[in-house]
């Protein structure tokens, strides 16, 4: 079998499907979506005077997809598409990237997976290339399957290795319980050693389905090259269909989940610091009032000058990290703050945050704190949409989980337009609820007991 690395020169024809203007920024970027017959959607956002192109292909599928005899496939399949098509081999499609000096990656979510490739903008060609034989292409050899078993399997062992990140997935069972949303992404040493290369290869075919995938472009790049370049791709791999529509899959509905209240997770290591989440349920990432839940996040453990900041690290000296942080899934969401402390800390860190939650809950912030979170969030949400990498992730982002895309005025409207009672509002539905809190380190048994005042 003969395989290929070199760059795509000819430049397609363009394909018929239902081209649709996004919003047009007063920077000149400009935003468009064309449905092609086969139900792919392709997203671009044209940015002028850059030399970068970020081209990404997100699919409609994440860890809650899976059942609990699939856990972790996702993330397995994410591996293996990286490692050889019908044209390439595994090196193949990592030394052509490095030849041109770019980027290429994928990760998985608990309700969506991207690949994506980050080149200058000449090398465009060869990223739509590279990423549309990836995701309609790949063998899945395997002998493959066997031998990236270990690599995913080193990865688990990684963040179990790695308590400040492990309590995430700790808090997240806490929460959720034997739920998709509350198992690992990962999945499990038991659960990824069952996965055969059958099982594998049929979740990829039942979910790379062209109706649930969202190609996306930003930077110097055109919507008319993008689409006409992506349409020749899936069509040559007998992707799209001849003739005939497709209706796309639409965001994701509401699934209902159970989430815990007042539970306690412990999982004791023999760790230098203590790592704790204590939190709540959240507001799902449909609810309007996930604005007012940002700023409130913002203010309560956002930044240096955050409450939780201020009163833990800076008045007390009690942890070198503490922040809060919100997530938003179709059905539901959660709050949480994380923090790292010497494990005699933990009870004094855990009466500071339940201190402040208790006081927001009932009192509120006050207005100086909402207008600094709300210019905090505002700058951080500009900044962090400054390359063409955050821009292709906002696109997919948007049209999988909102099918629409917000512009980023219109998403800085949407911030300022937050008022303090709206925050104090949603202080008291979500900071008053009963919190569950997840542990990981040398907690001694008499120590765990009393960890559940935290929670009471």
């Amino acid at each position: 079998m003969t395989r290929s690395s070199a760059k795509a020169t000819a430049r397609p024809t363009a394909p018929v499907g239902r081209a649709v203007p996004g919003p047009r920024p007063a920077d000149g970027a400009a935003v468009r979506r064309t449905v092609l017959p086969g139900g792919l959607r392709v997203v671009t956002e044209t940015v002028p005077g850059v030399r970068s192109a970020t081209f990404g292909i997100w699919a409609r599928v994440g860890s809650r997809d899976e059942t609990p005899a699939l856990g972790g496939a996702t993330h397995y399949l994410e591996h293996l598409l990286f490692k050889g098509t019908e044209r390439r081999s595994a090196l193949d499609i990592s030394a052509a990237v490095d030849a041109v000096g770019g980027e290429m990656n994928a990760f998985t979510t608990k309700e969506f997976t991207c690949y994506y490739a980050r080149v200058l903008d000449t090398d465009l060609p060869l990223a739509v290339d590279i990423v549309c034989d990836m995701l309609t292409s790949s063998v899945i050899a395997p002998e493959e399957v066997d031998a990236e078993r270990d690599v995913v399997l080193e990865e688990i062992a990684m963040t179990e290795d790695d308590p400040s990140d492990g309590v995430h997935d700790l808090f997240a069972a806490t929460l959720f319980g034997d739920t998709p949303l509350g198992r690992p992404v990962l999945g499990t040493v038991e659960t990824v050693n069952a996965l055969t290369r059958d099982r594998v290869a049929r979740f990829y075919r039942k979910h790379y389905d062209p109706t649930r995938l969202v190609v996306t472009a930003a930077g110097n790049v055109t919507h008319e090259d993008v689409t006409a370049r992506v349409a020749a791709a899936f069509e040559a791999a007998g992707a799209l269909p001849g003739t005939g529509a497709a209706e796309p899959v639409g965001p994701r509905g509401g699934h209902r989940t159970v989430r815990a209240a007042g539970k306690l997770d412990v999982v004791t290591r023999p760790t230098e610091q203590a790592h704790l989440i204590l939190g709540m349920p959240g507001l799902s990432r449909h609810d309007e009032r996930r604005w007012a839940l940002n700023v409130l996040s913002t203010a309560l453990g956002g930044g240096m000058s955050s409450r939780l900041f201020q009163e833990i690290r800076e008045k007390r000296g009690l942890a070198y990290n503490v922040y809060s942080h919100t997530s938003g899934y179709a059905d539901c969401g959660l709050f949480g703050i994380y923090a790292g402390c010497r494990p005699d800390r933990l009870g004094d860190v855990l009466a500071v945050c339940r201190e402040q939650l208790t006081q927001v809950a009932e009192h509120g912030l006050d207005d100086d704190e909402v207008r600094r979170a709300i210019g905090q969030l505002a700058g951080s949400t500009v900044l962090g949409l400054e390359d063409t990498g955050s821009l292709m992730h906002r696109l997919g982002k948007s049209e999988l989980c909102w099918g629409e895309q917000l512009t980023v005025d219109a998403m800085l409207e949407r911030i300022a337009a937050v008022t303090p009672d709206d925050v104090r509002e949603v202080a008291r539905e979500i900071l008053g609820q009963r919190p569950s809190l997840a542990v990981i380190g040398p907690v001694k048994d008499r120590q765990a007991a009393r960890l559940r005042d935290a929670v009471a």
